[in-house]
């Protein structure tokens, strides 16, 4: 996956050039764990000032692209907030856009002087479902029809939009990953075997909010917990959850959310009726309801960092730095050395 040389060098040639230039050199493109050496530097005023500038220009790039391919227009000073992959139950894009429009349902409630605390973003959604996934297809409907009422919505204005990226591939995602903020990796835990998209963001810059579940167990161990947005039931806890069926308690915001799509809040309330089956009760296989209060928290824990830009661009400085462990190139060399005991030779090109 040459994570650096995809990701970084061709993807992000901005951050690019300011990493080498921070660290002195630009070895780190093929020895990654010199990437490191940007903790050395984290407190520099001078680095989280360019470091926000890069992100700023990435920013504004992929706000054009949505404007350009959806029509929706987007500030580069909101939070970009993303979730990019297949379209799956497990991997709860749903839960996701039922957070969205609880945020909605309180921005809507607001009065005009509470508003001026909210903190801007724009959620972008993208990925897709396979062609007889009905649910999976289902979610990507409601996404559109939440976001067609959220982004005509003149109470909200600038504060909340929700676009979905169509056709979404790896060219789209060269665009959104280096332009992301916070990425969001919501699997149910015990479901996600591993996951690299989070890696690449990680590389990025991008901070992440997630369960612990998958490669982030990993990435915990790399860049600490204190830097990122964790929420939700452990894997440990998830088959005994489960074993509750209905006396699962669920917080009411999470009712009242389910409750508006269900009486036709967003449209097309017959056609996400079983969607909002399988949300309630024992059918809520993947436990969107019990983790709802604690993915609320996280969130909340974002914006209240994302305000504080120093904090949030320390945060994201350390992201990258400790991102050196998920390259392809540590991988191949383990498997080099420890699989197929074979030696490094100089290319003769």
């Amino acid at each position: 996956m040459y994570f650096q040389r995809r990701w970084i060098v061709v993807s992000n040639p901005g951050l690019c050039a300011l990493i080498s230039k921070w660290l002195g050199t630009d070895a780190w493109i093929r020895d990654i764990d010199l990437i490191m050496g940007l903790r050395d530097h984290v407190e520099d005023a001078e680095l989280q000032q360019q470091w926000k500038m890069v992100r700023r220009v990435n920013k504004i790039r992929l706000a054009e692209y949505i404007e350009a391919m959806i029509g929706v227009k987007i500030s580069p000073d909101a939070m970009f907030d993303v979730q990019i992959k297949r379209i799956h139950e497990y991997k709860r894009q749903l839960l996701n856009i039922l957070g969205i429009i609880h945020r909605y349902d309180c921005i809507k409630n607001m009065n005009k002087s509470d508003r001026r605390n909210v903190v801007p973003r724009v959620c972008i959604i993208g990925g897709k479902a396979a062609p007889g996934y009905e649910i999976a297809k289902k979610i990507i409907k409601l996404c559109h029809a939440v976001g067609e009422t959220i982004n005509n919505d003149p109470d909200i204005g600038g504060l909340l939009k929700l676009v979905f990226i169509p056709d979404y591939n790896v060219s789209v995602a060269e665009l959104v990953i280096p332009g992301s903020d916070l990425s969001q990796h919501i699997s149910t835990a015990g479901h996600e075997a591993s996951g690299t998209g989070n890696m690449k963001l990680l590389m990025n810059g991008c901070l992440l909010l997630a369960t612990v579940d998958g490669s982030t167990i990993e990435i915990i161990e790399e860049i600490g917990k204190e830097n990122m947005f964790l929420f939700g039931a452990k894997a440990h806890e998830v088959a005994t959850l489960r074993a509750k069926g209905q006396a699962r308690k669920v917080p009411l915001q999470f009712s009242r959310v389910v409750r508006k799509i269900r009486d036709g809040y967003f449209g097309s309330e017959v056609y996400f009726k079983s969607l909002c089956d399988s949300l309630e009760g024992s059918g809520d296989f993947y436990l969107l309801g019990n983790d709802f209060a604690s993915y609320l928290e996280a969130q909340a824990e974002a914006d209240k960092a994302f305000v504080d830009q120093e904090r949030w661009t320390k945060m994201s400085i350390l992201c990258t730095a400790g991102s050196g462990r998920f390259s392809s190139d540590r991988t191949v060399g383990e498997y080099a050395e420890k699989t197929w005991r074979i030696e490094p030779c100089r290319c003769p090109f």
